[in-house]
């Protein structure tokens, strides 16, 4: 990325905490990526900023963006996000799930603190984040890295998830044996057995989605029947990293279930504005607008709207915040 001057570094933060109380949703999220991508403290002390927000959305995707940084320099925001019991769960549980993310030894005994948090979510992301923190330190998870850093290596996806896939679908890439009815109907009942660690259910999670088939949604799909609302909430995330029409019927049905947590509602809407399909227009602006939609589903219909329409549109990215300053400060 181009060099970013201290001007539009102000710019981008003035957009992402709405300082002047006119910028739309989207756009602050828009803004919230562009500083993501620029990977440095500078960008971190910023986004750190937003969690003085009264939207548990947006805090939530501040958190996420944090881990997918990678950088310590988050540990301590992220820490005080997690030990704040009056915090929305659903942004500590992404403030656990980043802290994991980053993957530093030095926090296991922050989250080790959280495993009897009286918030179901809360506790299942740090039991997953502290799995996740020792495979990342095992041989496995050692050698996985390196060949993730390898210039030869190609990820099908550039995102540190929570859990990695199953060892032989680390790569990302499946061999043909992958795609068998065999290993999808194995992955399906490690995916759905709640005897088995949520680590261990969180790698079959991943190796589905590297294979990405009609019949690995499908197995995917059938996890929305379990009662842990986070894990529904990540096969959602996982659906829309998919980006698989195949998917759409079941996570439309996940976010008109009025009864369904908001946390997972808000993930497939979020999912279908990343899909795009014109069948799911309607009912994102169904559920941003109707009077007994939750702010978080609502907030979150409001920016898979803006998602749906940037994949419909010619638009070169979606993260365009530096450009959309540039082009301000040329107009000013």
């Amino acid at each position: 990325m181009d060099a970013v001057s201290p001007s539009e570094l102000s710019a981008l933060r003035s957009a992402l905490l709405n300082t002047s109380g006119t910028v739309p949703l989207h756009d602050r999220f828009r803004a919230l990526f562009t500083l993501k991508s620029l990977k440095n403290d500078e960008a971190v002390t910023i986004i750190s900023e937003g969690f003085a927000d009264q939207s548990a959305l947006l805090k939530h995707e501040l958190a996420y963006c944090l881990g997918q940084m990678k950088l310590v320099s988050a540990l301590p925001v992220l820490q005080t996000v997690l030990e704040n019991l009056d915090e929305d769960p659903m942004v500590r549980h992404e403030a656990a799930e980043a802290i994991g993310a980053i993957s530093s030894p030095d926090f296991k005994a922050v989250l080790a603190k959280y495993l009897s948090d009286p918030n179901r979510s809360v506790r299942e992301t740090c039991e997953i984040a502290l799995a996740k923190i020792e495979w990342d330190n095992s041989e496995e998870g050692r050698q996985h890295l390196a060949s993730k850093e390898s210039p030869e290596q190609i990820p099908t996806y550039t995102s540190i998830d929570p859990a990695p896939p199953s060892s032989k679908l680390l790569s990302g890439q499946p061999k043909p044996d992958d795609l068998s009815e065999s290993t999808i109907t194995s992955l399906r009942t490690t995916l759905l057995d709640t005897s088995v660690p949520l680590f261990q259910r969180y790698r079959a999670m991943f190796a589905l989605r590297n294979i990405g088939t009609p019949a690995a949604v499908d197995a995917l799909a059938a996890g929305f029947s379990d009662d842990s609302a986070l894990f529904k909430h990540e096969i959602a995330f996982v659906f829309g990293q998919l980006l698989s029409a195949h998917s759409v019927p079941s996570l439309l049905n996940v976010l008109q279930d009025a009864s369904e947590s908001d946390m997972v509602r808000h993930e497939a809407a979020e999912a279908l504005g990343g899909i795009a399909t014109p069948e799911v227009l309607p009912h994102l602006k169904e559920w941003m607008t109707r009077e007994d939609s939750p702010r978080v589903v609502r907030e979150s219909c409001q920016v898979a709207i803006d998602m749906w329409e940037y994949e419909n549109s010619g638009q070169f990215q979606y993260a365009n915040g530096l450009e959309s300053v540039r082009v301000e400060a040329t107009l000013a």
